[in-house]
């Protein structure tokens, strides 16, 4: 395993390793990805291995631009219209297959369907045009666990699995894309992200819901019903602290403490919130935290994606 800062040369060395099947970890504007070459069923199923992740989970394919999505998925108007809007950026759409969808079945978990996005991020945009092919990537943690926001998370949760680390830096959104379907007449959110739901609504010019699925067949990434999860049980909308918890704090109103303390944005700033919520679950789970109290989050713009996060990550198994 190498990290290899963002140069034109580690970009060809990446784009070489995935064409011949290894696994490459990448940064988005989301989070980091670990990466496959997704037609080659053999590179998907090194991911599952890697993740140790359920089989029946589908896969995010990464393409460069919307044109790249058409040839892999059916564009609807609703298709059209959001790639138009948001892409590059922070969001995947379910499409239905085209007939000729090279897409490898197990990155799909059979399905009939393929889930696109278009990262912003420019390492991810050199990466997936100098391999020239479908890049499969998944958050580049082992899963279930927090996801990765910088190349140290990424070493530290899978290592030697990994060929190459493309070290771009600490990724600016933190939360996962958010994902849409687009195969059915109204569009529905399946999984909350970096981007806000009110902004899809607005694009669409109409409501959007959000439809939560089934946990033990997701139909999308991020549907699992205990996913993004540190080891320390977490207790959400705390008002005050108890004997032996740590504290997750948001705004400038934090309770009194004697312990470890997070503030994930003490100007109550979400999007700042966002960017931050990874990482700091991980420095709670370096620091050996067994109990986590978690302040309120408002659930608006970028903080539903959060609370749908930190409610996946304290329900107990």
């Amino acid at each position: 395993m190498a990290i290899l800062e963002a140069t034109d040369e580690a970009v060809a060395a990446a784009a070489a390793a995935l064409r011949g099947g290894a696994l490459v970890a990448f940064p988005t504007e989301t989070v980091y990805g670990l990466g496959a070459d997704a037609t080659n069923a053999r590179a998907v199923a090194a991911i599952f291995a890697a993740k140790g992740r359920p089989h029946f989970n589908p896969l995010i394919v990464h393409v460069p631009d919307i044109e790249a999505a058409a040839r892999l998925g059916r564009l609807t108007d609703a298709a059209s219209q959001l790639g138009a809007r948001f892409w590059p950026g922070p969001l995947t759409l379910v499409m239905a297959k085209q007939p000729d969808c090279r897409v490898a079945d197990l990155a799909t978990a059979g399905l009939d369907t393929v889930a696109l996005r278009v990262p912003a991020h420019p390492l991810a945009q050199a990466l997936l045009r100098a391999a020239d092919t479908p890049v499969t990537a998944p958050s580049a943690n082992r899963s279930g666990h927090v996801s990765p926001t910088t190349a140290a998370h990424v070493e530290a949760d899978l290592g030697a699995a990994v060929a190459i680390i493309l070290d771009g830096g600490t990724a600016p959104i933190g939360l996962e894309s958010t994902v849409v379907d687009v195969t059915r007449d109204e569009p529905v959110v399946l999984r909350l992200g970096g981007l806000a739901r009110e902004c899809i609504a607005h694009a669409l010019g109409r409501p959007i819901a959000f439809a939560s699925g089934e946990p033990d067949r997701p139909s999308s990434p991020g549907m699992l019903a205990r996913h993004y999860a540190p080891k320390a049980r977490l207790r959400l909308v705390a008002r005050e602290m108890r004997e032996g918890e740590a504290l997750l704090a948001f705004g400038p109103a934090v309770p009194r403490h004697g312990g470890l303390a997070i503030n994930l944005s003490p100007s109550g700033d979400l999007v700042e919130a966002a960017a931050n919520l990874f990482s700091a679950l991980r420095e709670l789970d370096a620091a050996g935290a067994v109990a986590v109290a978690v302040m309120a989050i408002p659930c608006t713009g970028l903080g539903e994606a959060i609370n749908d996060r930190l409610q996946r990550a304290a329900k107990v198994e």
